[in-house]
């Protein structure tokens, strides 16, 4: 959420780096604002309450990290006890299974008369918790559609025909694959070669990623509660992710007018260039709070909805003039004896290469390993549940 917020800061971190230097040769002492020294270790609470019928709920806790670290990812807020809390006092725990600061729920179906809150106590001990607030219900999506004049756009229509949505919020989870340059039915682990399977093979690969912008809108000016060919995703031509097959999930919420103005000013300060007169993370008047220390900011806003959600499919096949911009190496091979005692041990020193295919009575043949692991290039080998 913040990573947008530290591109536009630190330009200006560069011109105060500029008036150091400026500075230093008019012989005055530097001057290093208290923005960049300070440890502004914020806590940082992304997720929506779910109310749909026998829905899981999804709490990401991270902390915010500083102008000064290496490394503009969130830090995982490991080992807290994270809670949905109705307004009746039920309490509904969320696990972190994985250890990745990601807190889920098991399905639920809340009742939606209810008011809702999450509650979070972290390992060391803080406590934190958001307003109650009401359970919004959110229309259908209508059309998830895809156009191609020259880039690639996603599009999504929408209405509610009690004209009480009014605003509105989409996120997605994107999906490509990628494949390796070359196929090879056969591993090498600890000096052995192995046949691959499902679960080995290097040949497919797919990666997925959420969103990173803020898409917004509301129809409080409008004469219905209508939602038209909002974009949702633009890519564009030539991008990678589209070389082979692409999918994309696209989740749509309700907001109140609160929310929706928290994600307003979000969306401001994350996707403009930013400056020195732009909202800092400590104006964000979000509805978490820090109860152990009232003076502790909190980034993020709790909502409560329903989720509508429509997947798109897209093949390479299916776009027009598509720029083709796959980067091709130079497979180098190396052909090696085959064991005569063991076909299966390997011991090829250069560990740039791998085994590639076996000839028949003949050599077992080796090639480069970028060319043969499409795991190099990150994502998982794992074919995921839904795809095509």
């Amino acid at each position: 959420m913040l990573k947008q917020y530290h591109t536009g800061i630190r330009k200006f971190f560069f011109c105060m780096i500029a008036l150091i230097m400026l500075a230093t040769l008019t012989c005055k002492k530097a001057y290093v604002p208290s923005a960049i020294k300070a440890n502004n270790n914020f806590l940082v609470v992304d997720g929506v309450i779910n109310t749909g019928a026998n829905e899981t709920t999804t709490i990401n806790l991270n902390r915010s990290v500083n102008l000064t670290d290496s490394t503009t990812a969130g830090i995982p807020e490991l080992n807290a006890q994270v809670s949905i809390v109705s307004s009746s006092g039920t309490i509904y725990p969320l696990t972190d299974s994985t250890n990745t600061g990601i807190y889920i729920s098991v399905p639920l179906s809340l009742d939606i008369s209810q008011k809702y809150s999450i509650a979070i106590t972290t390992s060391n001990g803080h406590k934190y918790s958001s307003d109650f607030v009401e359970v919004k219900q959110t229309p259908a999506i209508d059309s998830l559609y895809w156009d191609q004049p020259n880039d690639f756009n996603v599009y999504v229509n929408t209405h509610d025909p009690n004209n009480k949505t009014i605003y509105y919020r989409w996120d997605y989870i994107e999906t490509w694959e990628h494949d390796s340059q070359l196929q090879t039915g056969w591993g090498e682990k600890n000096g052995r070669i192995f046949p691959l399977d499902s679960t080995t093979q290097q040949t497919q690969c797919w990666t997925t990623v959420n969103s990173s912008t803020i898409t917004l809108a509301s129809t409080a000016n409008l004469g219905q509660d209508l939602v038209s060919r909002q974009l949702i995703n633009n890519i564009p031509n030539g991008d990678l992710r589209l070389y082979d097959k692409y999918s994309i999930l696209v989740r749509q919420y309700a907001l109140t007018l609160d929310a929706y103005n928290y994600w307003s000013i979000i969306q401001k300060t994350s996707q403009k260039l930013g400056g020195l007169f732009d909202l800092q993370p400590t104006q964000l008047s979000g509805n978490i709070h820090s109860l152990t220390d009232p003076n502790e900011p909190v980034i993020g806003f709790a909502s409560a909805s329903s989720v509508q959600q429509q997947r798109l499919f897209i093949y390479y096949t299916n776009l027009s003039n598509w720029q083709h911009n796959a980067i091709e190496y130079t497979c180098d091979t190396v052909a090696i004896p085959v064991n005569q005692t063991d076909y299966r041990i390997y011991n090829y020193p250069d560990t740039l290469y791998a085994p590639w295919y076996f000839i028949t009575n003949g050599p077992l043949i080796l090639a480069s390993k970028i060319c043969l692991d499409c795991t190099l290039f990150g994502g998982s080998n794992v074919r995921p549940p839904y795809w095509q």
